[in-house]
């Protein structure tokens, strides 16, 4: 498809305008989107409207319609979002080394955009603002492709980014909205203009972008997140915390997934635990000792590595910190998991041997988002273990260049026995 290649191209040379652009100039194009989205309040709603009725009559599930909803108060949580996107520090330019290799020699390492990044979401509107104002804060330019289930709330979100953005040349193609999933494939291909690629969406989508690119990708394939009670936990601080990581939104990757419950405190916190659950309407499934306990459906193997996304809850009972850090290991996507216990060694411990992306002691998995981190947004969570990991915000959108100052030099001066000899002093 010749039309993708050449938005891609053009995205190519937005980002090398962005690249050199000021923080001021930044957030003079953020301010105007927020605008922007507060005096098309109407239009979005309305489109919004239209999307949602059509996924109830298509029958999508629940989850994804919740997900789907973008009316005015998640219009004025973006704005807000967007506003407080503005008060981070500046991520581009900034000097994070510097070396004197030499006399007169000097060698810098500066942070940079990363350039093009290509970024495909499922249901939740909201995620196109996000991606869009972080880009352009981080100096990228931003290739975006929405589910079909949001088609017509994502126009009239891209309309009135780019709207927004009209007024000044030097925007012009930072943010393009592509209309088909086989428009976003064919981007896949373009591993020559494209410099990263951020899935939002289903394990299996994911998943497919991973094996079908050779653009790396920055995300994460499931969101199985646990919350263990320990046997030193606060029961009733266990509840109140449990119950939010499960209920408190259950279509969102940060939601527990799986209880692991200590045996010694198991007959005295699950009983009210499932009273609470039962109200919420929490559909529970345990292991054999859970269910002596309370009344549950049995868990089986598939339901460890079950990634939910509703009001489903699996529970285990556990005999040791590391029977459960174990399990967790095992089953876990590596995003983010959580203990409730008084004990600072054993909290300590937890979180240093849970190989996750975020682990947390007496805090609700809901924790883990880039708002709630204080990066102003986020792009997506990433359970990578290189260059980001964790809610990805401005930071994670940069990488580093070398700029090496002279005066004349030539290698050929430091090789031989009577060669010059680096002095390789930090300055920075």
């Amino acid at each position: 498809m010749d039309d993708v290649r050449a938005a891609a191209e053009r995205a190519e040379q937005a980002s090398y305008r962005l690249a050199s652009l000021p923080l001021e100039a930044r957030d003079r194009a953020l301010e105007a989107i927020a605008e922007a989205l507060l005096a098309g309040s109407a239009v979005i709603e309305e489109a919004n409207a239209r999307d949602m009725q059509a996924a109830r009559e298509s029958g999508l599930p629940q989850a994804l319609v919740k997900r789907l909803r973008y009316d005015r108060t998640k219009i004025e949580e973006s704005v807000q979002s967007i506003r407080s996107l503005m008060t981070q520090d500046d991520v581009v330019g900034r000097l994070l080394s510097r070396t004197e290799l030499d006399d007169g020699l000097v060698l810098d390492k500066v942070s940079c955009p990363i350039g093009v990044i290509g970024v495909v979401f499922e249901s939740r509107p909201d995620a196109l603002v996000q991606i869009s104002c972080l880009g352009l804060r981080s100096g990228n330019a931003v290739l975006l492709k929405g589910g079909s289930e949001a088609r017509e709330t994502n126009q009239a979100l891209a309309g009135a980014i780019t709207g927004a953005l009209s007024g000044d040349d030097r925007f012009r193609d930072a943010v393009q909205l592509l209309s088909t999933r086989e428009e976003f494939w064919e981007l896949l291909k373009h591993d020559d203009l494209i410099d990263l690629i951020i899935p939002r969406g289903s394990n299996q989508l994911v998943r497919s972008i991973m094996e079908g690119t050779r653009i790396p990708v920055l995300g994460h394939a499931a969101g199985i997140c646990h919350t263990y009670v320990d046997k030193a936990a606060d029961l009733d601080m266990a509840v109140r915390v449990c119950f939010d990581a499960k209920v408190q939104y259950p279509a969102v990757c940060n939601a527990t997934e799986t209880l692991l419950v200590h045996r010694d405190v198991a007959e005295r916190f699950l009983p009210p635990m499932a009273e609470d659950y039962a109200r919420a309407k929490v559909e529970l499934r345990g292991d054999e000792a859970v269910r002596r306990i309370i009344e549950a459906d049995e868990a089986t193997e598939e339901d460890w590595g079950a990634e939910y996304n509703d009001l489903v809850l699996s529970i285990k009972v556990v005999d040791s910190l590391d029977e459960a850090v174990e399990h967790i290991n095992r089953y876990s996507s590596h995003h983010t998991d959580a203990i409730i216990t008084a004990d600072a060694g054993e909290a300590d411990r937890f979180m240093d041997l849970v190989d996750s992306s975020s682990v947390m002691w007496n805090a609700s998995t809901r924790f883990a988002d880039g708002y709630r981190y204080g990066l102003g947004a986020e792009v997506g969570i990433s359970t990578n273990k290189t260059h980001a990991r964790g809610p990805v915000g401005l930071e994670g959108l940069v990488i580093y260049k070398y700029k090496l100052r002279g005066s004349g030099q030539v290698v050929a001066d430091y090789a031989g026995r009577d060669a010059r000899r680096f002095t390789h002093r930090k300055i920075v």
